[in-house]
């Protein structure tokens, strides 16, 4: 038996127990803590006098020290596994979370936001690292699939959940219960988490540096992220923040209705990330590849944004729930890339592209901001339907060559064949 295979075969329900359960606890809670202090910013303006600019750092560090340690965590999961990968990092961010409750100024809430970012920094990677090593690679799909509606649903429990659990204790206190259900979880994964036959080698024949420029070199890898980087990195930068702004500014909805229409967008990434997986495993089972089935969903979401662009006032609604419902396509892009990459690389290669990916939506998100903000708002604060018209057109340029180069893929094999056939001489 190879190093790091497992010990014995679980049935299904013992992988969900013992394996994806635990973990994808982790992945709930990351989501949760990632989207709270959208909710909580009234309060902790309140409380500690954050002016605009300080709240949106306070918030984004947790970005940047997620997007920070994702090389070191799947350099560690390749090499310790995720089990004991994930005890340590959830006590860091249970450490965070209790930092945080305690903070009474500005740098304080800062530091504690970014070591909590640092904490849940490799929860869905351990997650895709554990899950692969138990199940069928035919399956991993739909079961990310669900793993990722783990996380909407987590993000979900951040807004109207914790909005009612405000009534009965502060932010402080809420920060006190995470930081106890993170050690919970980080208690669970340890204890129920079947260990490997083998542990995975301290040190590996090929360099650190070495080993991730071959993620990167990887063809797979590369015709991956080409065609759904992109993408995925505009349904993040979006989907978190301008949506909400585009049905305000350009739909000139009330703010109840920006509500009720950002719930159904929740709905629609955890179900759109189901339905994903379960169709990408159905196309499978009839010989489509998980990238094909990618290149269809990208092209429905391209598609979708052109909509948007072209300001097509009857179904304002519709796209905002469209654009997150489809838009849920690029998650496959774990499934893919652990499908296709060896076995000792799929931790490092899933943090390499987790690490483009966030680096990747705070560009966009920053990106359209700016462009946004080149027009004028008028007296009510809204910005013009132009700029936002100019702004989505952008990111549809940005996309475009990548959809357009997997099609020149897609029918150069036909072609070559084709023309094959044609110059083979006839047997005798």
């Amino acid at each position: 038996m190879n190093a790091g295979q497992p010990a014995l075969r679980l049935s299904g329900r013992e992988v969900f127990f013992y394996v994806f359960l635990p973990f994808a606890s982790g992945h709930y809670l990351s989501a949760l803590l990632r989207t709270v202090n959208a909710v909580l910013a009234p309060d902790l303006v309140a409380s500690l006098a954050l002016s605009p600019a300080q709240l949106g750092l306070l918030t984004s560090a947790f970005f940047v020290s997620f997007a920070l340690v994702q090389l070191p965590v799947g350099i560690a999961l390749d090499r310790y596994g995720p089990r004991k990968v994930q005890l340590v990092l959830l006590a860091v961010a249970a450490a965070g979370a209790l930092m945080f409750a305690s903070g009474d100024s500005f740098l304080e809430l800062m530091l504690a936001r970014t070591v909590i970012g640092f904490g849940l920094g490799g929860c869905f990677m351990a997650a895709v690292k554990a899950i692969s090593t138990w199940i069928d690679p035919a399956r991993l799909p739909s079961v990310q699939g669900f793993l990722i509606a783990i996380g909407g649903l987590g993000a979900a429990s951040a807004t109207a959940p914790v909005r009612a659990a405000l009534h009965y204790m502060d932010w402080r206190g809420l920060f006190v219960i995470l930081a106890l259900l993170l050690a919970c979880t980080a208690f669970l994964i340890w204890s129920a988490t079947p260990r490997l036959a083998q542990a995975p080698k301290a040190k590996s024949d090929v360099p650190v540096i070495a080993s991730i420029a071959a993620v990167y070199r990887d063809p797979a890898f590369r015709k991956t992220i080409s065609l759904i980087l992109i993408p995925h990195a505009v349904f993040f930068g979006i989907q978190g923040l301008w949506i909400g702004r585009w049905l305000s500014d350009v739909a000139r909805f009330p703010d109840h209705a920006v509500v009720y229409l950002l719930y159904l967008s929740m709905a629609a990434v955890i179900f759109g990330a189901i339905a994903v997986g379960m169709i990408t495993e159905w196309a499978g089972k009839r010989g489509v590849k998980p990238l094909d089935v990618a290149g269809i969903g990208i092209a429905l979401f391209i598609a979708v944004q052109v909509a948007i662009v072209c300001n097509w006032k009857p179904s304002f609604q519709l796209l905002s729930v469209l654009f997150t419902l489809i838009g849920t396509i690029t998650g496959i892009e774990y499934a893919i890339v652990a499908q296709s990459m060896p076995k000792s690389l799929t931790g490092r290669a899933a943090t390499c592209l987790n690490l483009l990916i966030f680096v990747g939506a705070f560009v966009v998100q920053a990106g359209f901001g700016l462009l946004v903000g080149l027009w004028e708002p008028n007296h009510l604060g809204h910005y013009p339907a132009t700029a936002y018209r100019v702004a989505f057109g952008v990111l549809v340029l940005l996309q475009l060559p990548g959809l357009l180069s997997f099609a020149l893929r897609r029918s150069r094999p036909a072609s070559a064949a084709a023309g094959l056939s044609i110059r083979l001489p006839s047997t005798p």
